[in-house]
């Protein structure tokens, strides 16, 4: 078996309504502790870990966002994009979507150009993706799967979302969601990404990478939900990496961990960067080496080039190395 783990933050300076200059305040520590911590962890390829910062649209501030382009020209970080919304219409959604990918990619280095188009990863505010909590809150598309696609997502990293009326039906697995414009959630249900999946229907749709979600039964006298969440209040352990080994979507020999956070808020930032990423890779390193098991940290980019590599029958290790040159 060989593991693959990406984190992706939901990365939100503004959250709480806070002002410049807290925002500023949240930005700062990333860009001064995490490349030190990046710096003490190596995978089997050789590779630190790379942190991916899923900046929303509607918090864009050119500064903020620079902060982060240096870790990603650094090596230790990538850049993709969030969004909250709540039924501004189709129009609305489409334009902030465009300018902000527009931005990121010209003005600031960031996304990457692939078959001619600007491609982004994407993460759902409010984990509302096609228009899927009661209501209608905090979306209001029911096509926003298609609208994706057509703006060049690669794929969908929002789920998933444990208890949430949103949470898909289909966990654990990597699967292509087909829009059903006339309907709300339309990735509740899909088709299972396997080798070999090359072209047409059997590649139909927005690709979805959703995190472990499970059961937790030790650590705390009552079981409770396992949804790869890293925070102030639930950090890592040996036991929960074992949980994510087991829960985590597999493609073949390959195990794609995909965890994720909220790293500006308080009560995260500082546990993460006084311990807890520390914490994370060491217990990582520990689980994979007892078993002997190559184990690769990524972009979110990155493991959805080693996921799409395995659907083309070719070896996601080279992809990575040529990722890696390219970059």
């Amino acid at each position: 078996m060989r593991v693959w783990l990406a984190i992706a933050d939901h990365y939100e300076p503004f959250v709480g309504r806070a002002d410049e200059k807290t925002a500023s305040e949240r930005v700062a520590p990333w860009s001064r502790e995490w490349p030190s911590i990046a710096e003490r962890y190596r995978d089997s390829a050789g590779r630190p870990p790379r942190y991916t910062f899923f900046y929303p649209q509607e918090q864009y501030r050119p500064h903020l966002i620079e902060a982060l382009a240096e870790m990603t020209c650094a090596g230790i970080g990538d850049v993709e994009i969030h969004i909250h919304h709540d039924g501004e219409g189709e129009q609305d959604f489409v334009d902030r979507m465009s300018g902000f990918r527009d931005t990121l990619f010209h003005k600031h280095g960031l996304l990457r150009q692939h078959e001619g188009k600007i491609r982004f990863g994407f993460i759902h505010g409010n984990w509302a993706l096609d228009n899927s909590l009661p209501g209608g809150r905090w979306c209001g598309l029911n096509n926003e799967i298609t609208l994706l696609e057509e703006l060049g997502c690669y794929a969908d990293f929002t789920m998933p979302c444990g208890n949430s009326p949103a949470q898909a039906r289909t966990v654990n697995q990597i699967y292509w969601a087909v829009d059903d414009p006339a309907r709300p959630k339309s990735y509740d249900r899909g088709r299972r990404l396997q080798a070999g999946d090359l072209t047409g229907e059997q590649a139909k749709g927005l690709l979805m990478i959703p995190g472990p979600l499970g059961i937790r039964w030790a650590e705390r006298f009552l079981p409770r939900i396992e949804k790869g969440e890293v925070a102030g209040y639930d950090l890592s352990s040996r036991y929960r990496v074992r949980r994510w080994l087991a829960f985590a979507p597999r493609v073949g020999q390959d195990i794609f961990i995909k965890l994720f956070t909220h790293g500006t808020q308080e009560r995260n930032l500082s546990a993460l960067l006084a311990g807890g990423l520390n914490t994370l890779f060491e217990a990582v390193q520990a689980e994979c080496g007892h078993r002997d098991w190559p184990f690769f940290y990524v972009s979110c980019w990155e493991m959805y080039q080693a996921i799409d590599a395995i659907r083309r029958r070719k070896d996601p290790v080279v992809a990575l190395r040529e990722q890696i040159e390219i970059q």
